[in-house]
């Protein structure tokens, strides 16, 4: 039986870019099911993430006219991770295998079909990992490996230089939609899944049209996300610190106790208020990180839907 491809792209705000990136999609679905005799029934299936655009206008309009597309639309903006997230899991069971790409067109659309051919010799996941940063301006080069290099340290395991460009097996989302919780970052949990896995390498293009939605303010946010859904080594790392100060206290108090009983104690007031201020920022960073722990685990007691489909196409 012919396998079922699914190309999983999600949409926020593309309607500049959409237009001149949907026929390449198209172009290239149909040269992977010549070349490897993949099924017709296979689809590129858009998701838009709450645009307030026309970009839903134009998916529909693609979806009308050509049977390749398919289209689902989220009841409002939830963020692209989960986005992703609701393409891979309306097509998980209507297909074999997935391939999740950002629809900017500045991924090599020919990665494919290493991908695809991964995936025939048995890999149940393939990530698409940028080769170079060569396009990048100094300032995202520096950041995004900042990043990966942050994630690494802090216990988040990811794929270096690898962003949501991947394939995914049917039998492997499967696993992925038994994770429940609530605060996704997909790049740490498909990792998880395990499974026979393998990397393409690809060049990155410029973005064909339109603004990116990766500032550097949500660059942060999605690390912290990937950080505290997937690690507990902040907390550890305080733990840790505290100990720390603990024991460079223990030996300040008997410092003092000595210099007291010898009779060299001098008034000291700049090295206590300093001593202060230390203690007093590293225990407000502490029960901010610890805070934000808690934030987690009330929003995953409260069990909110991490997204829901408004629309469909089909």
């Amino acid at each position: 039986m012919k396998p079922i491809l699914y190309i999983v792209i999600p949409c926020f705000n593309e309607e500049k870019v959409l237009p001149l990136t949907a026929p390449m999609f198209k172009d290239k679905l149909v040269e992977l099911i010549k070349q490897f005799s993949l099924s017709e029934k296979s689809r590129i299936l858009f998701v838009n993430d709450g645009s307030v655009d026309t970009t839903w206008q134009i998916i529909s309009s693609l979806c009308k006219n050509d049977e390749f597309f398919c289209g689902i639309s989220l009841s409002k903006n939830y963020g692209h991770q989960n986005a992703l997230l609701a393409g891979l899991m309306e097509a998980k069971d209507k297909c074999d295998v997935t391939i999740s790409i950002d629809c900017d067109g500045q991924d090599d659309l020919d990665a494919m079909n290493d991908m695809i051919k991964e995936y025939l010799s048995g890999c149940e996941i393939v990530y698409g990992v940028r080769s170079a940063r060569d396009t990048d301006t100094v300032f995202k080069r520096t950041t995004a490996q900042n990043f990966y290099e942050f994630l690494k340290v802090m216990g988040a395991k990811t794929v270096y230089n690898h962003a949501d460009y991947r394939l995914i097996s049917s039998k492997a989302l499967n696993e992925l939609s038994k994770f429940k919780e609530v605060n996704i970052y997909l790049r740490g949990m498909v990792p998880m899944i395990g499974f026979k896995s393998t990397s393409v390498y690809y060049k990155r293009g410029n973005r064909l049209a339109g603004k990116g939605h990766y500032p550097l303010k949500k660059m942060f946010s999605l690390a912290l996300d990937g950080i505290t859904s997937l690690s507990i080594k902040p907390i550890r790392l305080i733990t840790s610190l505290g100990f720390i100060i603990v024991i460079i206290s223990f030996i300040g108090v008997i410092w003092s106790v000595v210099t007291k009983i010898m009779g060299k104690s001098v008034a000291g007031w700049s090295s206590i208020v300093s001593i202060i201020c230390m203690l007093g920022g590293i225990q407000i960073l502490s029960i901010g990180v610890i805070g934000e722990y808690i934030g987690k685990i009330y929003l995953e007691t409260k069990r909110r839907p991490r997204y829901i489909i408004e629309e469909k196409t089909e």
